[in-house]
């Protein structure tokens, strides 16, 4: 007999192969119950699974729907242009919140990364993106106050660091290597995002230099909610 994690690889690869495509109806819990031979709640926990991985999506009264995944944010992965520019020149309604200004204890691979002393401070600032009102992203940037003596303070108003950077006298911008990875929210991440435990997050770390000294200006850390974008690496 096969069991809801069954069901869920099954309709995927049903999904995947075009025999159903976006906004397509999928069969009911009762018909899914006689197909595979189960209970209906095997059916029901299938459908609840795939809703949490973002593949469908439900209309109350009307069923469960193929969602169209394929609508997402095209996101170029590159450091020379701030992720709110990029976000405004493609038209999207979108809006940064700053949702913390803290300073950071001694952390040795962020120390290093930044080319800073133990005795300075580091402070990490965090912005939540939203586009149409739901937040889709958190970055948050590592500075150091031996290179920005008023972040402290500057830190809670910030929604762009390009244009605080810009106010600092920095204008021409280079990228430390970045590093990709996937993790699944924690409790206060989905808290945040507004998701659930199985919609991964891609995690991007990267960092920015002044393309002019070479000085390390950030060391960045950035959680996407990977349901709502589709990745271009340059």
């Amino acid at each position: 007999m096969s069991n809801d994690l069954d069901i869920v690889d099954k309709l995927i690869s049903l999904m995947s192969s075009g025999k159903y495509n976006a906004h397509d109806r999928l069969p009911s819990e009762n018909e899914i119950a006689d197909t595979y031979e189960v209970p209906r709640i095997t059916a029901r926990k299938a459908y609840e699974r795939l809703e949490e991985m973002g593949y469908i999506y439900k209309k109350q009264g009307k069923g469960s729907y193929v969602k169209d995944r394929y609508q997402q944010i095209e996101l170029v992965l590159t450091g020379d242009v701030s992720f709110s520019q990029k976000m405004i020149e493609k038209g999207y309604d979108f809006q940064s919140k700053t949702i913390f200004c803290q300073e950071i204890k001694y952390n040795k691979k962020i120390y290093n990364y930044l080319e800073t002393t133990k005795e300075d401070k580091i402070f990490k600032v965090g912005r939540l993106r939203y586009i149409d009102r739901q937040p889709i992203a958190l970055h948050v940037s590592y500075l150091a106050k031996s290179v920005f003596e008023d972040i402290d303070d500057a830190g809670r108003d910030i929604t762009s660091m390009f244009q605080y950077y810009h106010s600092k006298g920095y204008t021409r911008f280079d990228s430390k290597p970045s590093v990709l990875s996937v993790s699944f929210p924690t409790a206060s991440q989905r808290t945040l995002f507004n998701c659930p435990h199985l919609i991964p997050l891609l995690v991007l770390e990267s960092g920015c230099m002044d393309k002019k000294t070479g000085k390390v200006l950030e060391y960045l850390k950035i959680y996407y909610r990977s349901d709502c974008f589709s990745y271009v690496i340059p």
